[in-house]
């Protein structure tokens, strides 16, 4: 499986065996969270895709309200089909909306 074709270049797929990477750059707001729930939830939802996702937000430069919930969303897709999400990289900015929010204990961070 490889990468996904998407309109938004701060905002792609990349597929492995072990894990599926949905990369995330750019501010994510109410314009751009549709985009976010259809790759999470495509992510997700594929056929013997991995078991593993991880939302790369390193590049990610701000995140609203829409953002959040386009992640629990994609988080709630991902437990109705026995997959899980982690977050990498996540900047202080979406760090203090998570922890605002109560949805930081939601979302494991990882170092991939």
């Amino acid at each position: 499986m490889g990468d996904q074709e998407n309109s938004d270049p701060e905002l792609w797929v990349s597929s492995g065996d072990q894990r599926t990477v949905v990369h995330v750059g750019g501010e994510m707001d109410i314009d751009r969270a549709p985009m976010l729930i259809e790759a999470l939830l495509c992510a997700t939802t594929q056929p013997d895709g991995p078991s593993e996702i991880v939302v790369d937000v390193a590049d990610m430069s701000f995140c609203d309200s829409s953002g959040i919930n386009a992640l629990i969303a994609g988080l709630r897709a991902a437990e109705e089909h026995g997959r899980r999400i982690s977050l990498r990289g996540p900047r202080r900015q979406l760090l203090h909306l998570l922890e605002l929010t109560g949805t930081d204990k939601l979302f494991p961070i990882t170092d991939l």
